[in-house]
């Protein structure tokens, strides 16, 4: 892993992560008439810091060939990238770092995987799972679904406002970032950082529009 890496640790982590959390889904992309690395692209050219590769049906070999390309590109401008689930992908790509899932590896195994200096985010959907995932190896946490998702079934059904209060309260405690996902829209997105998030991250609805590129920069201003 390069030595430019974002501790694991954030000092800081309302300054050190990006407020928005641009989502390349690679199935999403497809249908909208993308390719993953194109879609990183544009999000980048809109102003995008801090990227997640997400590609659940596509092959190993594919997979690593676009989380290079998208690492390159991002790196150029000064962008994060981790990816979703695939801790020996992010490694291999020189990656920032992983996000993994309750079902996926544990926070800890990943870590043995991508390394110390690279981040480590877990998704959690209830305050108990937030509560044990701040005690761990990582480097945010993520929660949701915040309003209601077509992206992702996750088996839990929306969360609210409130649940990302507490959750808030919990990782600031503790000094970690925290990042909302879930229904985000350009309309919601603020509500969500003043209930304490500090990220938001958007798969739909930065496609919505047909001008991702424009699309970040609409989200961007609607956030500063």
């Amino acid at each position: 892993m390069t030595d430019g890496r974002i501790p694991h640790r954030i000092p800081n982590p309302k300054s050190q992560i990006p407020v928005l959390n641009a989502i390349v889904d690679a199935e999403r992309a497809a249908q909208a008439g993308w390719t993953p690395v194109d879609l990183a692209d544009a999000y980048l050219r809109g102003g995008a810091r801090f990227l997640q590769l997400r590609a659940k049906t596509m092959s190993t070999a594919a997979m690593l060939d676009a989380a290079s390309a998208i690492v390159s590109r991002a790196h150029r401008a000064g962008a994060i990238v981790i990816v979703n689930d695939r801790a020996d992908i992010a490694r291999l790509a020189d990656a920032d770092g992983v996000h993994v899932g309750q079902d996926d590896l544990p926070p800890g195994d990943a870590r043995r995987v991508v390394g110390d200096r690279a981040m480590v985010g877990v998704s959690t959907h209830t305050d108990a799972q937030v509560a044990r995932a701040v005690e761990g190896p990582v480097s945010y946490v993520a929660i949701g679904p915040v309003f209601g998702t077509s992206t992702k079934a996750t088996g839990y059904g929306a969360i609210g406002l409130d649940l990302v209060r507490v959750a808030a309260n919990r990782t600031a405690a503790r000094n970690l970032p925290l990042l909302a996902i879930g229904g985000i829209t350009i309309e919601t997105a603020a509500r969500v950082i003043e209930a304490g998030a500090t990220s938001v991250a958007v798969i739909s609805d930065l496609l919505r529009t047909g001008d991702p590129e424009q699309r970040v920069r609409e989200y961007l201003r609607a956030l500063a």
